[in-house]
């Protein structure tokens, strides 16, 4: 979704109720003892029309669950197996949250608004269906940073205490909890193909890849691709460029998002379900940030490869509707797209006029080259070069003199000595003031940090193929 939200009325419109019987069970919020507002995103919630609301009927909606007009009138958790960390596991689906509405914003997009922490449902497992409260917090602001940094990423709309202690092995315990509500373009998630594809389902598969065509809708696929008139072609083709175009802006952006399961991939190219994401605080391709990645599988110079390697499993998942061969041209675009994506995302952050692929090509590789030497963090590196300036001696100062500048760096914020980040440090010792003192002003302050960042970036680039 773009960063510029426009205020609209609220236009409900739950068209996945057309396909509700096979894609989800009907489940309720569990009750918590405690409802306390701890957040609530208003710009977000202006572009859907549910800003006017007051505290105790924002509780009733996004901390009890009671269904908005015309929407939903229970909550769905959705069904979906999925690759976890290439095993495959059929034992998946929303085991702590629901769909909970759909609606239009002004430009006619259809948006959900799901849930993270709302109880039990039939997909559990073990589980307690809760999330921490410094869960809900990580995500505000990983959500708030990539948005700032131009990435596609669901926004954290909701976080409402709960009063319950949870007993986590990764935090200290017990800690308290919340229910988190994010506003986000889908839900529908590769591991949502791959369900339906291993229980043979062919005419749900079918409908399915129609719904999300018609529910995203996007480009063709180029002119002489094979097979780019039926819907399973054209639909690869759209994760491809939306994944290619994701993996790209996560490297620009320095971030790690830690678990690219293809039940965590969303087709409408979307970054969302933040667990253990980290920014990397220097360019090293084998940074991870879950302590279970052992193997480094989705470490940050391998997130391209592991978008791929998802699109190639939706691409299986697909074969029963289509031919192999242009499911395979699909795939071949990836490769052509992520470095399209990367030079172009790339060169907005710096603030530099593109001078063509094979230019910005090198001048990526040349600024990796300086990141590594330099050993500064990708958010130094960027606000110390905007828009062309201190070049330097190096290999990347050289090339980037021959750049243009196409941003303007007049604006006191670039003047500043460092630009806002949320390394880990950053992170705990914000929730440290929020665990120990109830203090919720570090939180403000740092959000209100990176939306002015966002501000000074403006939007990013994204132009598929």
């Amino acid at each position: 979704m773009p960063s510029d939200p426009q205020p609209a009325p609220y236009l409900p419109d739950p068209r996945i109720e057309t396909i509700a019987q096979w894609i989800g069970d009907p489940v309720h919020a569990a009750a918590f003892p405690r409802h306390q507002l701890r957040w609530r995103n208003d710009r977000w919630a202006a572009a859907v029309g549910l800003d006017g609301f007051d505290e105790a009927r924002w509780t009733a909606h996004f901390g009890h669950f009671q269904p908005l007009p015309g929407n939903l009138p229970q909550p769905l958790a959705l069904r979906y197996h999925g690759h976890q960390f290439r095993n495959y596991n059929p034992d998946l689906g929303d085991g702590r949250g629901f769909l909970f509405a759909q609606m239009r914003d002004g430009a006619g997009r259809l948006l959900d608004l799901g849930t993270k922490g709302s109880g039990q449902t039939p997909w559990s497992r073990d589980g307690d269906g809760r999330l921490t409260l410094k869960g809900a917090m990580r995500e505000i602001l990983a959500t708030e940073m990539l948005e700032a940094l131009g990435v596609n990423t669901s926004k954290t709309f909701s976080v409402v205490e709960t009063g319950e202690e949870l007993w986590r092995g990764d935090e200290p315990s017990p800690t308290r909890s919340a229910v988190l509500v994010r506003l986000s373009h889908g839900h529908i998630r590769i591991g949502s193909f791959q369900r339906l594809y291993v229980l043979e389902e062919t005419a749900h598969l079918a409908a399915l890849v129609d719904y999300s065509l018609e529910t995203y809708p996007d480009s063709l696929p180029p002119e002489d691709a094979p097979g780019r008139d039926e819907p399973a072609v054209i639909l690869l083709h759209q994760v491809v460029e939306r994944l290619a175009d994701l993996a790209a802006a996560w490297m620009v952006a320095g971030f790690v998002h830690g678990v690219l399961n293809t039940d965590n991939m969303n087709i409408s190219g979307e970054s969302f379900d933040y667990g253990p994401w980290r920014w990397t605080p220097r360019w090293d391709p084998r940074f991870t940030a879950a302590y279970f990645d052992r193997t480094g599988l989705y470490a940050f110079g391998r997130q391209p490869e592991a978008l791929l390697w998802n699109c190639q499993q939706l691409a299986i998942a697909l074969r029963p509707l289509t031919e192999t061969a242009p499911l395979v041209a699909a795939l071949e675009r990836f490769g052509p797209l992520y470095q399209q994506a990367l030079c172009r995302r790339f060169t907005w952050r710096l603030g530099i006029k593109s001078r063509g692929v094979e230019a910005d090509t090198a001048l990526v590789q040349a600024a990796e080259r300086s990141m590594v030497e330099s050993g500064l963090a990708p958010e130094q590196f960027f606000f110390l070069h905007r828009g062309g300036r201190n070049a330097g001696v190096d290999d990347f100062g050289a090339l980037l003199s021959g750049y243009a500048p196409a941003a303007a760096t007049e604006d006191p914020f670039w003047q500043e000595s460092a630009p806002p980040g949320v390394l880990i440090d950053e992170v705990e010792r914000i929730w440290a003031a929020i665990d120990t003192h109830d203090d919720w002003s570090e939180l403000d302050a740092k959000v209100a940090q990176i939306r002015r960042l966002g501000e000074q970036l403006g939007k990013a680039p994204f132009t598929p193929q």
